[in-house]
């Protein structure tokens, strides 16, 4: 219970209407816990209101004593008891949160609002330590609302069935269930509905204030306040902290201020860099969207006093858990490691309980407004830099009959929102203004050679740029006297693909290759190019690929005129659900994509270290990309930056920046832009033969059977 002083004081904050509300609410979760009173709802009903009550007690007790003046064992506690019933073996076998659970208790039509209610109450944990009491009160409103229906329900059923129970009107009384079941279900579902429509603009409006405000700091006041030699400050956060976030937060501890400092600078002056490199004035912006895993705050916390030195304050926002915030099952912010993977897999497409032609127009339309209301902090805002992790465990899911999906009609639907998402944030913020950063680290996860791992990656994360530039040059001069790319896998792998390149103009001062170096994708080594569509036709196969927190088997696609035609995967017994399994993840419900860009992976050194500790599966796409060649499906690198003038170190334009479809973007942006860009590598060891291809049909062979062939690049094979 509060005590009067922080009731003020809360009231002071929120008003005295909210805080009636809150009492209110919790009045009546207390009084569920003990007795629902809900029939066959009531284990649910209760289980439901004990967790509300679980979130309550932390919000009050922080609000009481502060962060500070908890103890870590509460907070463990806290911890084990707010996540205990989606980690395994509960989720499985007694969570309501399970769509399996919830379907098989009370069929598909109740059972899918009733998971979603469950899964959508869960965002509260973030919020109670975050002080929110607005989520508190308008989520706990929305509980009740639809325990009241659950209530009345199964008081009518007793009350209208009570005489007949097990007569000869069996069947009738059957049928007649089910059509209040039925009825039920649409009671459920308007009340879904209604919330999250009439409350998508204060949520929506509060996720751009997070993203560009630096007065959002309740993630920098955590980094830059507490005592980073204590694990207590890993449990402010409210996220569910595991081994993984322990060994990252004792890792760094055993770092020197020297060591720490050195890798913040490369991830910070790689930033630096990307703006330098396309001529952007880094001194118009004044805030920097730093993103990363939780147990890298030492790392953070140096990042942070250097961007100060940019003039930039930092932006920090939480992984989506709002269904409104949600883009499917990929976590965006800061992170913590999955607490299960299923159960994000379960609730990727939970937004289709209620998505239509009027809640997205809705959504669009607040979306607008809130971009509009910060228009001035978007001017300012610089980007990105994201420290991502790898290592996790292999996931294979599950496909669930019984969890939420998209219609055709939402599914195309979300594309469009998808589109008019991205068109809309490019005009508030233009990515020509912008740039990023990315860097990334294993956890603890990887195996028993972690800290070996950790430390063989700061090394490839600082290789030498200068000798990679002079490398790659070469690969570039070869390149650019090409008219098309032939690729061709060995060792089972299908590949056979015929890459077209751009016309230039003039080959003095122009190229088609971007000789990337570690700036803005850390570590340093490839160089890429958004090929010409027409003409590019072939397969595409690799044996194995890690994309997106997903594992593919055997992924092969096809591509005619530089457009995906067809495709396929290894992942489930049947063609359908692979298939489908592609379309979901990595074509975003469309039925085909452009190869957006291909490049040559030179980094050696980071292929050696994957072959050495066999963690080749677990690279995240950042490194594998820069370890063979890749094919990014989707926008080119340049989305939204074709008219930007760049240049390599040599001096020559960069010219090969957009394709037929981005071509079309002054015409129907809709065509011209999808919104997503995912590199799919072929390693090293399943490559045959990379070969330039000449006007006059003669070539010049670049790699073959794994090896850089090219005079020039023969050092690369010594890593």
């Amino acid at each position: 219970m509060l005590s009067e002083v922080v009731k003020n004081n809360i009231t002071e904050c929120y008003g005295e209407d909210l805080v009636l509300r809150y009492e209110l609410m919790k009045e009546r979760i207390d009084s569920l816990v003990e007795d629902s009173s809900c029939g066959i709802y009531s284990n649910y009903i209760a289980n439901m209101a004990d967790f509300l009550s679980k979130v309550y007690n932390v919000y009050e007790t922080l609000e009481e004593y502060g962060r500070d003046n908890v103890s870590l064992q509460q907070f463990k506690q806290w911890n084990d008891e707010l996540y205990a019933d989606i980690r395994e073996p509960n989720y499985s076998s007694l969570s309501y949160a399970n769509p399996d659970v919830a379907v098989e208790r009370f069929g598909k039509e109740l059972g899918q609002p009733l998971c979603f209610l469950y899964t959508e109450l869960r965002a509260l944990i973030p919020s109670a330590y975050q002080s929110n009491l607005f989520d508190l009160v308008i989520y706990s409103e929305l509980f009740v609302e639809i325990q009241t229906l659950l209530s009345i329900n199964e008081n009518d059923k007793r009350s209208q069935h009570s005489d007949i129970k097990n007569s000869e009107n069996d069947d009738a009384l059957s049928q007649e269930c089910k059509e209040e079941q039925k009825s039920l279900a649409r009671e459920l579902l308007g009340c879904i509905y209604s919330f999250e429509r009439d409350y998508s603009e204060p949520i929506i409006k509060e996720r751009i204030k997070w993203q560009i405000d630096s007065s959002y700091d309740f993630a920098t006041r955590i980094i830059m306040d507490s005592d980073l030699s204590n694990d207590l400050y890993l449990y402010y956060y409210g996220e569910y902290i595991g081994e993984n976030e322990i060994a990252s937060y004792k890792y760094f501890s055993a770092l020197s201020e020297e060591e720490v400092e050195a890798m913040a600078f490369t991830y910070t002056d790689g930033y630096r860099e990307g703006f330098k490199i396309a001529g952007i004035d880094l001194t118009k912006k004044q805030t920097v969207n730093i993103r990363y895993q939780i147990g890298f705050e030492r790392m953070v916390r140096a990042a942070v006093k250097q961007f100060e030195k940019l003039g930039l304050k930092p932006t920090i926002y939480p992984a989506a858990v709002k269904s409104i915030d949600r883009t499917g099952n990929v976590k965006v912010g800061y992170t913590a490691s999955s607490v299960n993977k299923q159960y994000d897999y379960d609730h990727r497409f939970d937004r289709g309980l209620y998505l239509d032609k009027a809640y997205m127009e809705r959504h669009m339309e607040v979306l607008k407004s809130a971009y509009e209301e910060n228009k001035e902090l978007c001017k300012v805002y610089a980007g990105p830099a994201c420290i991502e992790v790898f290592g996790e465990n292999e996931f294979n899911p599950v496909n669930k009959a019984s969890a939420i999906s998209l219609t055709e009609e939402q599914q195309k639907l979300s594309i469009k929102q998808r589109a008019e998402t991205g068109r809309l944030s490019n005009r508030y913020i233009p990515q020509d203004e912008c740039s990023f950063t990315i860097i990334a680290y294993p956890v603890k996860e990887i195996g028993p050679c972690y800290e070996e791992i950790f430390r063989e990656t700061v090394k490839v994360n600082n290789l030498d740029k200068k000798k990679y530039q002079s490398i790659q040059q070469h690969l570039i001069d070869a390149l650019d006297e090409a008219v098309f790319v032939h690729v061709k896998g060995t060792n089972g792998n299908t590949t056979d693909i015929k890459v077209m390149l751009h016309e230039k103009e003039d080959s003095d001062k122009q190229t088609n290759f971007e000789n990337c170096l570690a700036d803005v994708n850390i570590p340093v080594g490839e160089v890429f190019t958004s090929p010409k569509l027409t003409g590019t036709y072939g397969t595409l196969n690799v044996s194995s690929a890690y994309l997106n927190d997903m594992d593919y088997k055997n992924l092969t696609i096809i591509f005619k005129d530089g457009k995906i035609a067809s495709y396929d995967c290894d992942n489930f017994d049947t063609d359908e659900e692979n298939k489908s399994f592609i379309k979901e993840n990595l074509l975003n419900h469309r039925d085909t994509l452009p190869l957006g860009e291909f490049a040559i992976g030179t980094n050696t050194t980071a292929y050696a270290m994957a072959k050495k500790f066999d963690i080749l599966h677990k690279l995240p796409i950042l490194i594998v990309e820069k370890m063979g060649p890749h094919f990014a499906i989707g926008d080119t690198c340049y989305s939204h930056m074709e008219e930007m003038k760049l240049y390599n170190p040599d001096g020559k334009e960069i010219v090969a920046k957009e394709n037929e479809c981005s071509m079309l973007r002054n015409i129907d942006e809709e065509k011209a832009y999808f919104n997503t860009h995912t590199d799919i590598t072929i390693p090293y060891e399943e490559i045959g033969i990379i070969e330039a291809i000449h006007e006059d049909g003669s070539s010049i062979t670049l790699l073959k059977d794994g090896k850089f062939v090219l005079k020039g690049t023969e050092d690369l094979n010594m890593a």
